[in-house]
């Protein structure tokens, strides 16, 4: 599949859904957009003590960006998000916003496209995706699960 045909299937999933962002992409379709154009950026919304402890996506920055959605310990929201933000993308760049499970994500790609991001796309699953029946992640979604590169913890 091509790099804009992964887009369009991306865009027509948030047309369907109406997100207020460009659109969502499964983790193998990120991982094809950003193997096929350096010029495409994941930002990783989660805390550091997340990707310390839990591991994060093998993707060199530049094209990596970490961009703390909440903070940790304290768990409350980064009042400096957008602006930490705009020091590592400009507004045209493509952004994929990573999470655990996809749902902080959703909430960065909607505030980046209300402060001008017009291209801002969830990746669906997050990083470790949702539970098992067991209560562990990484085994039935996910940037993990399937089988993408990632650096553990």
């Amino acid at each position: 599949m091509t790099q804009q045909q992964i887009l369009d299937i991306a865009q027509q999933r948030g047309q369907s859904t109406q997100t207020p962002y460009r659109g969502a992409v499964t983790p193998a379709e990120a991982y094809s957009l950003l193997q096929g154009n350096p010029s495409i950026k994941l930002v990783d919304v989660r805390t550091k003590a997340e990707r310390d402890w839990v591991g994060m996506v093998d993707v060199p920055p530049p094209q990596h960006l970490f961009v703390q959605w909440n903070l940790y310990p304290e768990g409350k929201p980064n009042p400096q998000f957008i602006a930490q933000l705009q020091a590592v993308a400009s507004p045209e760049d493509t952004l994929l916003f990573l999470c655990r499970s996809g749902v902080r994500s959703k909430h960065a790609a909607t505030l980046a496209s209300e402060h001008g991001y017009g291209n801002c796309f969830d990746i669906l699953e997050g990083f470790e995706g949702n539970k098992d029946a067991g209560g562990h992640r990484k085994t039935v979604e996910g940037w993990c699960q399937a089988g993408l590169p990632w650096l553990g913890a």
